[in-house]
């Protein structure tokens, strides 16, 4: 009997190659497409938004090309949710990355809840990254296409999803995903990429803002690092550390948002040297390569999605919590964001970043 796998079709050309690998690799395979309730024009690039009746289309006509089974399930509730945190989070000073969650609850939650109520053994989705087994633990490791590598936004995983996990593409470059669609003639083999943050139009997150928590934004002071005035914002959220465009004041040389104060509704700007930190703290850590943390370990951590790895030291705190300490001074560290554990190609682990220093205030 063949085994069975659910595998995320987002209507997108990774993921509909990922499915017909599954199904050239000998798999039973089924298709999902997560309904999330977005069906809007994006007035920048003239296109509809991933996750939209159109995608939902485009991923059933490829599963027809591939002869796969088809489902479409319908989330958007708990998209929702994820669209509140992405907006209080701002609204609390932080940068989100609503992307992992998404990853967390739904694409791995939702859809290995789904794989379960099917008898399937497995998920799978079209991310470039790969997962190996290591004596009695599932490892997450990089992609082999670098330019693609989306390990950093997989390390919330738990091991039960890992063992469940297939990336179909883990050993595939962008290019070849490109070439295999052309030749099957795939309807997805050339449509582009879908935007960072699926829900965001036109690339600007300030409307969502005040659709949803406009009561919640007031002005505020912008001052600089030693507390001086230098003027007002119009709102807090839209600002996060490293900003330098829209920021309100001309001082001669370039400025950058340095820290921001959900207390006090106030948001510093400093120079690009004040930006540089050694530390961090970060919290809701998820360890993948190791069961916990007992003693100071060396990584290379990366701070955001297109942050270079950089050597540090990881050191316990309190419970569920770490002490990062970098060996070079970093740029930007922003609270709200990621911040990922790597031994070269492997995942060691991961968490939320609380506040950019060792340093309670």
């Amino acid at each position: 009997m063949k085994a069975k796998v659910v595998v995320a079709m987002s209507g997108g050309v990774d993921s509909s190659v990922a499915a017909h690998l599954l199904v050239e690799q000998g798999y039973e395979v089924v298709g999902l497409f997560m309904r999330l309730g977005i069906d809007k024009l994006d007035t920048t690039t003239k296109t509809k938004i991933c996750c939209s009746l159109e995608d939902a289309q485009d991923a059933r006509t490829v599963a027809d090309q591939l002869g796969i089974q088809f489902h479409v399930l319908n989330f958007k509730d708990a998209f929702n949710r994820i669209i509140n945190t992405f907006c209080t989070e701002y609204l609390n000073g932080r940068t989100p990355n609503p992307c992992i969650l998404c990853n967390q609850d739904l694409k791995f939650g939702r859809l290995l809840d789904f794989a379960k109520m099917l008898n399937a053994d497995f998920i799978a989705t079209g991310h470039y990254a790969k997962v190996e087994k290591a004596c009695d633990r599932y490892l997450l490791k990089k992609g082999a296409d670098s330019r693609k590598d989306q390990s950093y936004v997989l390390f919330s995983l738990n091991q039960e999803q890992l063992s469940r996990t297939i990336f179909p593409l883990g050993m595939v470059t962008k290019e070849a995903v490109r070439e295999i669609a052309r030749n099957l003639n795939l309807k997805t083999k050339d449509k582009p990429e879908s935007q960072d943050v699926c829900f965001v139009l036109d690339n600007n997150y300030h409307t969502l803002l005040y659709e949803r928590f406009g009561d919640r934004i007031t002005p505020g002071l912008l001052k600089d690092t030693k507390g001086n005035v230098l003027g007002r914002h119009q709102g807090l959220p839209f600002f996060t550390i490293g900003q330098r465009k829209g920021l309100g004041v001309a001082l001669g040389t370039p400025r950058y948002v340095v820290d921001i104060n959900p207390q006090e509704n106030t948001v510093v700007i400093g120079t690009d040297a004040e930006l540089l930190e050694n530390e961090l703290v970060a919290s809701a850590i998820n360890w993948i390569s190791i069961d916990k943390l007992d003693t100071p370990l060396n990584v290379q951590a990366k701070i955001r999605y297109h942050h270079v790895a950089a050597d540090a030291t990881v050191y316990p705190d309190k419970p569920d919590a770490v002490r990062v300490v970098f060996k070079e001074p970093q740029r930007a560290i922003t609270p709200g964001q990621a911040v990922v554990f790597y031994d070269n190609d492997t995942v060691v682990g991961g968490g939320w970043i609380e506040r950019k220093s060792g340093k309670t205030s």
